[in-house]
């Protein structure tokens, strides 16, 4: 069995201003380094052989602060980048909505239907995304490692881990730092967690 524990990273400038991110290489905020330090900190007891993230600095960075704990290099794989927004990338919904009305009527329902103009579609998304896991599932086998990515692509791996229709990968929420659990026997995936943000409650007094 290998047990991949996936995070979405820390929050990012285009986060908090509600812009589409997509492969645009935006760096976490000061509240998403700290974001980072605390999934690190919370993953600091798990025996983590192996860190990989995506290519792009908000995964990075985040992978990085895990890492630490572990005197683990982060190694980077650009197949674990986020969906590529094309001409979407650094406006907002509403902005988006006013351009292309037609396609953003379907992105939440029907969104195995839409071809992103000028860049992907969920299905390239997921089938890129999932031979880059497989491929680090046979390298680890029996181990745990762990994979820092970005939202839409950990929907859509979910989704292949759970063999959920894409139309449905908007249902999955993903908050900045989630922490998510896949166990993978063999051919068989297991969910073992999704979302989880404990992480970033306060402390109860």
């Amino acid at each position: 069995m290998t047990k991949v524990i996936l995070v979405r990273h820390g929050q990012t400038v285009w986060n908090h201003a509600m812009r589409y991110q997509g492969h645009t290489d935006v760096e976490l905020t000061e509240t998403g380094l700290g974001q980072a330090k605390l999934v690190a900190e919370r993953l600091r007891p798990e025996p983590i052989q192996a860190v990989y993230a995506s290519d792009l600095s908000r995964a990075f960075q985040t992978a990085e602060e895990i890492a630490r704990f572990h005197a683990l290099p982060v190694q980077s794989v650009p197949e674990l980048r986020e969906i590529k927004f094309g001409e979407w990338e650094g406006l907002t919904y509403d902005e988006i909505y006013a351009r292309w009305p037609e396609i953003m009527d379907k992105f939440y329902t029907h969104t195995d239907e839409i071809q992103i103009p000028g860049g992907e579609s969920f299905k390239e998304l997921k089938e890129r995304a999932e031979e880059a896991i497989q491929k680090l599932i046979r390298q680890h086998e029996g181990e745990t490692i762990a994979v820092v990515s970005h939202g839409g692509t950990i929907r859509a791996l979910l989704c292949a881990a759970l063999n959920i229709h894409l139309n449905f990968v908007w249902n999955i929420r993903q908050d900045n730092t989630a922490v998510n659990i896949i166990e993978y026997h063999n051919d068989r995936a297991i969910v073992a967690l999704v979302n989880d943000i404990h992480h970033l409650a306060p402390p109860q007094p």
